[in-house]
Order: C-alpha cells, then structure tokens, then sequence
C-alpha cells in the first residue's frame, strides 16, 4: 500500500502544500494566498490552506484522510502557546492526520541543507533565524525584527537607506546616489522635499524598494553598498546566535539562504560569510533552491519513522520536474 505524506509552506505572501509518497515522488501541489496568523487570523489560516490542500490532493487523487502524516511550516508560529489554535486551524483546513507544525524557517532549512540539518537565515520582507542541530534540537532567534534589535531583511535594509538619504540632507554623511533613485520612485523635485514626504508620511519607501538599492549599489554608490554589507553582517550575527545555542561552531554544516533578498548576491552573502568565518569556519553558505514545503514532507517522514535523508534527492528532483510541468 502507497505511503502519503504532506508537507506545508504558509507564509505571510503565499502557501504551499506538496503531497508525495514514501519513495519521494511528489503527486500533488497546491497553493492558496498567505496565512500568517497575524495578517489574516486563524479564519484566514484555514482557508488558505484548505484552498491549497484541496488543489494538492485533487492532481493525487487521494482523499486527506490517505495522508499519513504532515509537516507544516508556518510564518508567525513562534511560541508553544500558539499551538492549540494552529493545530485547530489545520483540522478544520483538512489536516486532521498527525500534524507536526513548525516555523517556516525551519521547513526551507530542512529543504535547503544536504544533511537535513544546520541554520536557515531568512532575509525576506524582514528577517528570521532558525537552526537544528544532527539530533533534532532547534535554536532561533526571536524573530521580531526591529522591535528587538534583528535586521537584515528588505524592511530593515530600506530603513537603513533612508537613513543614508537623510544623513546625507542634515551633512551627517556623505552625499549618496540613493537620493536621487529615492527621488525619482517618489516624484519628489529636490531632497528637501524627499525628506518632508517622508517624515510627513506622504511618500512612502519600503520593502518593496530593496532591489532599488541593489541596483544603485552596483553602480558603484559606496552608501549603498555598505548599507547592503550592513544587512549581511546582520544576518550572520542571527546565525551566529543560533551556531552558539546549538554549539556548532567547530562543525562542518549548512546555512541556508532563505528569502529573496539573498537573490541579491556577493553585495550581500560576501559580508555574510566574512563574519561567520572567525566563529564558524567550516559552516558554507547554501541558496534555498527547493520550495521549503519538501522540507515539511522531508520532516513527516522523519515523524513516521522513514529515512527520510534515502529519499531526499529523489523528493527534490521530483518537486522540480513537478512544479515545471505546464
């Protein structure tokens, strides 16, 4: 009898759901909006992946109650005392089989490191920090960006540019090309006037203008670059949190560039690796290039007692030519 097993992707922007079976051929994949708690509730929650299990199960042609077990990783899934709700969520989606639940970090950590464990760094719209050591233990940061001092994400790199922008206005800094990149996605006819919009709230620079810095940045801008080597070094300070918590440092093991940020490049990942290097030399730096929900099927064969490592590469070159298929 064929052996199903799911996993789940849920992130602020979009879901995933991936059904395969135990020999790591993907059958199903589904995808619904986003459904982080905190922007759409548990309702939303539901929903969304209740939309992308339907779509994922239907290509099978196997009803959820088939399913095994599942994995799912969620953004906004943080603390213990937000499992009930979550666990409800998922039932009531269709996932009423054996259900591990997971920060989203960890499932495109799992999906993205050769040997099923090691760091994520997440550098998305914001940041996030999870790691899992060989025997399963996990380390994080506490991921709440700003609030408690952890940059490196779109919104925290764009905060950092304007910054520049306005330090450059108050002669704290020296001139930089990003003001009149600023300018020009603003309308604004001067930097006085870029900077009155700003802090009045009438022009607005978010996440969204990240690849705007990249591109200053490689036309040779130094404001722009050493904003972009600041998210880097950020970034690695998450990691090494996390190397610390899980006593990695002497390891040979996989940091997994999560988030499309780290599509950025050596502007970015260079000052990265430079930083862990004195603490953890031997860590190598691994673009994600797998969608993180094989990470939750990879984790619900674990939970069901498969080697799931036996079937890694098979599941991952399955997704690939899975996903492709017109």
């Amino acid at each position: 009898m064929t052996r199903y097993f799911a996993g789940g992707d849920v992130g602020s922007t979009k879901t995933n759901i991936i059904i395969a079976d135990e020999h790591g051929r993907v059958l199903g994949f589904g995808t619904g909006g986003g459904g982080n708690h905190e922007g759409v509730g548990y309702a939303g929650l539901q929903q969304v992946v209740h939309t992308a299990l339907q779509q994922a199960l239907a290509q099978c042609g196997i009803a959820a109650s088939a399913i095994e077990s599942a994995s799912v990783g969620i953004g906004g899934y943080d603390w213990p005392a937000q499992h009930a709700d979550h666990v409800r969520a998922l039932a009531a989606a269709g996932l009423t089989m054996p259900v591990e639940i997971v920060n989203d970090a960890v499932v495109g950590l799992v999906a993205g490191a050769a040997s099923g464990w090691g760091v994520g760094v997440v550098a998305g719209t914001s940041c996030n920090c999870w790691g899992m050591d060989a025997h399963g233990k996990l380390g994080r940061v506490v991921g709440e960006g700003t609030r408690v001092g952890e940059y490196g994400g779109a919104s925290e790199l764009v905060a950092r540019a304007v910054q520049a922008v306005a330090y450059e206005w108050v002669l704290r800094g020296p001139p930089t090309m990003l003001t009149p990149a600023f300018m020009r996605v603003t309308g604004a006819p001067d930097l006085t006037a870029l900077i009155e919009g700003l802090t009045t709230g009438r022009f607005e620079i978010d996440a969204r203008h990240a690849p705007l810095i990249f591109q200053v940045a490689l036309q040779g801008d130094a404001v722009a670059r050493e904003c972009i080597a600041w998210a880097g070094r950020e970034l690695a300070q998450l990691a090494l949190c996390v190397i610390r918590q899980l006593q990695l440092q002497q390891l040979e093991f996989d940091v997994v560039l999560i988030g499309s940020l780290h599509k950025g490049g050596a502007l970015l990942t260079d000052p990265l690796r430079a930083a862990l290097v004195p603490e953890a030399p031997r860590a190598r730096l691994v673009p994600l290039s797998s969608p993180p929900a094989t990470g939750g099927v990879l984790l619900a064969m674990r939970a069901a007692g498969l080697d799931a490592g036996a079937v890694r590469a098979q599941l991952l070159q399955s997704a690939a030519a899975f996903i492709e298929q017109p």
